[in-house]
């Protein structure tokens, strides 16, 4: 991965020290190279991890003219179709890697250029003929974008909320609206952030600042379609599709392994490697003591049966002395408990590998979260009256239906609950871990958030909460 940073001003050209500072925050996302470039009213800052192109793919990259720069955090897949294509209309792209062709497809697309590009990005761009810059985000969110408008109307953004940090004159202001939404998801749904002011550039949108002025756009937007196929063309269709997105994925000029927790989705991914791959994949799992988290012997199978060049790690997992550093890679409020083996496996690959490819997503393209099941289930059910709610009041009467969130009173309470609920506040319940009663009760009246209230999914059915989680949860 690599960092980007910035500052844009209407008035007058902003302090190069400062995106410094920035810059110097992210310098665990790009410790191969980095700089900062003035560009008048626009300072360009970037730390690069090199993975493409090693010996000519310094940034900023910029046109013929000099007058368009870009820095770039992410892979454009497929990017040497979109260099011969701009070539043949007569630009001059520089290299052989993917970021000098950015500037060359903002000038024949414009600003909704990103609908060109297919990848995992964050990018910023500065025409200066026209004091414009443009901040894109690829379709799905992978890689992070922020920005915050200062007090003196500066536009700032970065990769990551810590180098906004470093911002004297940015507002620390806590949104407790954004935590009263933490405490009932896990995390803090876009665009906002836990500081109030700070924005998130969502998926798939562009962002166009032009001499004051700012405005947020989506170039994408993820359409379902209803598609008759036999189980047969299906299969075919989808281990096309999934082994076409691992193959693409797997263009780089440095070692490259996966992380394999021995789950479905990361087994596929590694079997996708082996296949499209001339030598042993690398692959890294961790290992609990405690058997009942411990996945290992799923991974160890799938190593063998792939060949792969396994690596394994056993840790005592404790959370306190992780906390630290999970809440330093994050920035603000994240629950998830998945975060603190991922954070360890992740650092076990890095000493072997620099990209690795995981199984994220799986379960939002394929539904297989439990909470998709039960929905559905709770649809049925809560046809039936009354005694859903008769159900919920009674287990939640008892100890461990109010208190143990594990015990099988607690969800079957809940469970119970979901049956009786409507479609809009059943998917709330599904989502929450906290619900609105018990979040009332932790704040007081001088610090009472406004209520968070998820937005139930668009139509009817699993699809519909696919498209949310991809949209929220992912």
């Amino acid at each position: 991965m690599c960092g980007i940073a910035g500052l844009v001003s209407r008035h007058a050209p902003p302090d190069p020290a400062l995106v410094e500072r920035m810059i110097d925050a992210l310098h665990h996302r790009g410790p191969d190279e980095g700089g900062v470039d003035a560009l008048g009213l626009c300072v360009l800052g970037h730390r690069r991890l090199k993975v493409i192109d090693l010996d000519t793919g310094s940034q900023p990259v910029a046109n013929e003219q000099g007058d368009v720069m870009c820095v770039f955090n992410g892979e454009i897949y497929e990017f040497r179709a979109l260099r011969e294509e701009l070539t043949s209309m007569g630009h001059r792209i520089p290299g052989t890697g993917d970021t000098p062709v950015l500037p060359h497809a903002y000038e024949e697309h414009g600003t909704m250029f990103p609908r060109h590009l297919h990848g995992m990005f964050a990018l910023a761009l500065w025409d200066a003929s026209r004091d414009r810059l443009v901040l894109a985000r690829d379709r799905i969110g992978k890689k992070p974008l922020l920005y915050a408008e200062l007090p003196d109307g500066t536009l700032a953004f970065a990769s990551e909320l810590k180098a906004l940090l470093r911002l004297p004159s940015l507002s620390r202001e806590l949104d407790l609206d954004r935590l009263d939404a933490f405490l009932a998801l896990q995390y803090v749904p876009g665009p906002e952030t836990a500081l109030r002011g700070v924005k998130k550039v969502p998926p798939g949108h562009v962002l166009v600042w032009e001499r004051g002025s700012v405005t947020v756009e989506p170039y994408w937007k993820l359409q379902l379609e209803t598609v008759e196929r036999s189980d047969e063309e299906w299969l075919e269709l989808v281990r096309e599709t999934v082994g076409a997105a691992v193959r693409r994925r797997l263009l780089a000029d440095v070692p490259l392994g996966a992380l394999l927790s021995g789950g479905i989705d990361s087994s596929i991914v590694v079997a996708l490697m082996a296949q499209a791959s001339p030598e042993p994949v690398r692959t890294f799992t961790i290992g609990f003591p405690d058997a009942r988290y411990d996945e290992r012997t799923y991974a160890r199978a799938v190593a063998e049966r792939y060949r792969t060049q396994h690596e394994e790690l056993e840790v005592e997992l404790d959370a306190v002395e992780l906390l630290p550093r999970v809440a330093w890679a994050f920035d603000e409020p994240f629950g998830d408990e998945a975060a603190l083996p991922s954070l360890l496996v992740s650092e076990l690959a890095r000493e072997h590998v620099t990209v690795a490819l995981a199984g994220d997503g799986g379960d939002e393209a394929f539904a297989g979260y439990e909470r998709y099941r039960a929905h559905g289930l709770a649809a049925t059910l809560g046809r039936v009256p009354v005694l859903p709610g008769l159900g919920a009041r009674a287990l939640r009467a008892l100890p461990s239906g109010r208190t143990e969130p594990r015990s099988p009173a607690f969800r079957a309470a809940r469970f119970a609950e979901l049956v009786a609920a409507g479609d809009e506040q059943r998917y709330a319940r599904l989502t929450e871990v906290f619900s609105p009663e018990q979040r009332d009760r932790l704040w007081t009246d001088e610090a009472r958030a406004g209520r968070y209230a998820p937005t139930a999914p668009a139509g009817d059915g699993i699809r519909a909460l696919q498209l949310h989680d991809i949209h929220t949860y992912l």
